[in-house]
């Protein structure tokens, strides 16, 4: 008897769809409950038959990123509205309708699917879909800035109430900054170290308000440079907030 891990069966569903690049599985009425009941978390995205546009390069981009994250499915259900509709009943068992695809649900076990929303069309891109997935669960998924054993350690230094170890935290990233390789992972670790000091001194609050502090400069006239700056640091604030467990 060959039994089948979810690795074999996101492998062979990549294989027979011809997309094992992108990280994406196409998933239909027969196939859906059976993988992604393999999955801690499954992002799926319902659209239309053979999608395009930037909205579906955003999310094809999240699929690559997330190829490595052994919990995470990233997967799309193509919904056609002619012939036999195939996966029509998908889309209506997850109250999708067709005039709102692309439309991206987040899918965790025992819990009710949520919806991934933008304010505004452009705000629907790779870079929102993955704080989405990080807001939402405990799977790791980079975003610009982050860097994974710091988010480590920053989920580390949250989760603990003990004053003595966040301090042995610190000492633990002061020296991986000082091992930092590179301007942009050295102002990186620099970010991390502040935070830890400044939660330290201030309390965990400190998060709250700086993040505030960032999305308020955000939203007025800075340049380019200083805006993915900014948002840089909001994703790393971001490693310090406790989200659900999965």
């Amino acid at each position: 008897m060959i039994y089948l891990t979810k690795y074999h069966i996101v492998f062979f569903a990549l294989c027979i769809n011809g997309i094992f690049g992108k990280g994406c599985v196409q998933l239909d009425s027969y196939s859906f409950d059976k993988i992604t009941s393999k999955f801690q978390a499954a992002l799926i995205k319902f659209d239309t038959a053979y999608p395009y546009g930037p909205k579906h390069d955003a999310y094809e981009a999240v699929c690559e990123s997330a190829y490595s994250s052994p919990d995470l499915l990233t997967a799309e259900v193509q919904v056609k509205d002619y012939g036999d509709k195939e996966n029509e009943d998908l889309a209506k068992r997850y109250n999708v309708n067709k005039e709102n695809f692309p439309v991206v649900k987040l899918i965790l076990k025992d819990k009710e699917p949520i919806t991934f929303t933008v304010k505004d069309e452009k705000d629907f891109n790779a870079d929102n879909l993955k704080r989405f997935i990080r807001s939402k669960t405990n799977v790791y998924i980079g975003l610009p800035g982050c860097l994974e054993t710091f988010d480590k350690l920053a989920g580390k230094f949250i989760k603990s109430s003990d004053v003595e170890e966040r301090k042995k935290l610190l000492v633990e990233a002061e020296e991986l900054w000082n091992k930092a390789k590179g301007n942009r992972e050295n102002k990186s670790a620099e970010i991390y170290v502040k935070i830890m000091r400044k939660m330290l001194e201030k309390g965990d609050d400190f998060v709250k308000h700086e993040s505030s502090r960032v999305e308020n400069v955000i939203k007025g006239k800075i340049s380019k440079e200083k805006l993915a700056e900014m948002q840089e640091k909001v994703n790393i604030l971001q490693s310090f907030i406790i989200h659900d467990e999965l």
